[in-house]
């Protein structure tokens, strides 16, 4: 696990206590890609009693706001699946 995968996983783990939390890192795929120079490329796949009652985008707000202080400088780009227990997918990690 890199260090910035642990950094994600700490801040989201402490914000949201998640059932299920799966983050990769799809740096290598944006080589060379401009902004790939001030943070790495993630995909977050989270299950959190959390965002019960919450619409998508509120998910999202919360899943940005635990990771809010490394975004533009250990992320640049951040893709979520986030789900509330009682609407998660069985396949999720």
């Amino acid at each position: 696990m890199s260090d910035r995968v642990a950094l994600i996983e700490q801040r989201l783990r402490a914000a949201l206590e998640p059932e299920r939390l799966a983050i990769m890192d799809d740096s290598a795929a944006h080589a060379g890609h401009a902004g790939a120079r001030e943070g790495g490329h993630f995909t977050v796949q989270i299950v959190s009693a959390a965002f019960s009652g919450k619409t998508p985008i509120q998910r999202h707000r919360l899943v940005h706001a635990a990771v809010a202080d490394l975004m533009h400088r250990e992320i640049h780009a951040l893709s979520i699946r986030a789900w509330p227990p009682e609407e998660a997918p069985t396949s999720t990690p």
